[in-house]
């Protein structure tokens, strides 16, 4: 099978770490590398041989082999650029929560939106916890999920910071459409620890008639789809409940490409993109 051809767009720490895990599939080929002002990120890629750019998205659109574009800009520039990518018949998997196109995360519901123009990551928090409010949806009723994603100061950079409202906003959105429940809440916390923290997520649910054993084994089969594209995610504290209410936590290690194994806040969010990626690409194209 020939590989797809993708860019880059957004040459930061998360365009970085998704450089080096395309660079080694099987299905993705990594054709450019965009962004709006020489970088060390755009340096990175030269040195690999990847094309640059520094015309944001205008080479993108001009090279007619690029299929796939994966965004890992911000929430404005994500917005901005959509409708040119769309117009020009590109696929966007985006890593801003910009939410332009389809809420995505890769276990729970690609297969049912694999046409769709422009995937939407949402956020790490979300990649993180919604696979698991989704295992508790599929079993039993939720009234209300909520989600307190801590992760390492040093792990959060100025764009993640400048998207906070974002962040809990399109979470908490996806809460419900993806994961099934009634409502939802996001929480996100930087933490200063030293040494850093590795990205932690507690999951706390109202249930109706909540089946334990049910509900452990829902997570725990979710789990181990996620870690097929993350394997660094580990369930930490299992379903436990408690008056019809259910409290889990897992956590995010990240895979050390780019960005430190205590970044899974970052991780998870660029292996979710190159799963979505890699799928379209040995299904859709």
């Amino acid at each position: 099978m020939s590989k797809v051809k993708t860019a880059i767009i957004g040459p930061g720490n998360i365009g970085s770490d998704m450089m080096y895990k395309i660079l080694r599939s099987d299905s993705l080929e990594l054709e450019m590398v965009a962004g709006v002002v020489e970088s060390e990120g755009i340096e990175r890629a030269k040195g690999l041989g990847i094309k640059t750019s520094i015309k944001s998205a205008d080479d993108i659109l001009k090279n007619k082999d690029i299929k796939i574009v994966f965004d890992a800009t911000s929430a404005k520039p994500a917005t901005e650029n959509a409708p040119l990518f769309r117009e020009a018949g590109l696929v966007v998997i985006d890593t801003t929560p910009a939410e332009v196109g389809k809420f995505v995360v890769p276990c729970v519901n690609l297969k049912d939106i694999q046409d769709e123009p422009n995937f939407n990551l949402i956020t790490c928090g979300g990649q993180a916890t919604i696979p698991i409010i989704y295992a508790l949806s599929r079993v039993a009723e939720v009234r209300y999920a909520e989600i307190i994603a801590g992760v390492a100061s040093k792990s959060a950079g100025l764009g993640t910071r400048h998207n906070i409202d974002e962040f809990t906003q399109t979470t908490a959105k996806a809460i419900v459409q993806i994961g099934g429940a009634k409502k939802g809440k996001a929480i996100n916390i930087f933490n200063p620890a030293e040494p850093p923290i590795i990205m932690t997520n507690t999951i706390m649910a109202d249930i109706v008639n909540p089946d334990e054993k049910e509900l452990r084994e829902s997570v725990e089969a979710i789990v181990m789809d996620v870690q097929k594209y993350v394997p660094g995610y580990q369930l930490r504290v299992p379903p436990i409940v408690e008056d019809g209410r259910v409290t889990t936590t897992v956590q995010v290690e990240g895979a050390g490409d780019f960005l430190p194994k205590y970044s899974g806040n970052l991780d998870i969010m660029t292996a979710a993109a190159v799963a979505v990626g890699e799928y379209l690409a040995k299904n859709v194209f």
